[in-house]
């Protein structure tokens, strides 16, 4: 497991195993999105294994699944909500932390600075220079 700590509870991270799910647990993370479709993993990948060990350790298990060409307002409203209604730390992960980064960008743009945002991402190997334009445009919504 790469854990990218995006934020001080929101992580991102690549694709992970139910076996991973036993050390978020102790990491005391409490809420676990996926926002991988499951057209892209085998079964023993897939969210219903993910899901049954996160509820089987106290975690909450969210499913917001996604392809980088698919994603709505509507993934964005949801992963945020995610977030903010968390009781503790939040991973979320994708193939490559990428689309989990890119839908937490879009939603907390408005709340946190594009500049910043941008910095975050690159930080960890996710160039979001090329949607500076979006992000600008997603945070005069969010601040509306």
């Amino acid at each position: 497991m790469d854990l990218r700590q995006i934020t001080k509870t929101y992580s991102v991270t690549p694709q992970i195993a139910p076996e991973d799910v036993a050390t978020l647990a102790q990491m005391g993370v409490k809420t676990l999105i996926c926002n991988r479709p499951d057209m892209e993993n085998p079964p023993a990948l897939q969210a219903a294994a993910i899901q049954a060990e996160a509820e089987a350790h106290g975690i909450d298990f969210v499913f917001n699944p996604f392809q980088g060409h698919t994603m709505t307002q509507d993934h964005v409203d949801e992963q945020h909500d995610a977030v903010a209604d968390a009781e503790g730390p939040v991973v979320a992960y994708c193939a490559s932390g990428n689309r989990s980064t890119v839908v937490w960008a879009f939603g907390a743009a408005g709340h946190v600075p594009v500049d910043d945002i941008i910095a975050r991402a690159t930080s960890f190997g996710y160039p979001f220079e090329q949607l500076r334009p979006a992000l600008e445009a997603a945070a005069a919504r969010n601040k509306g």
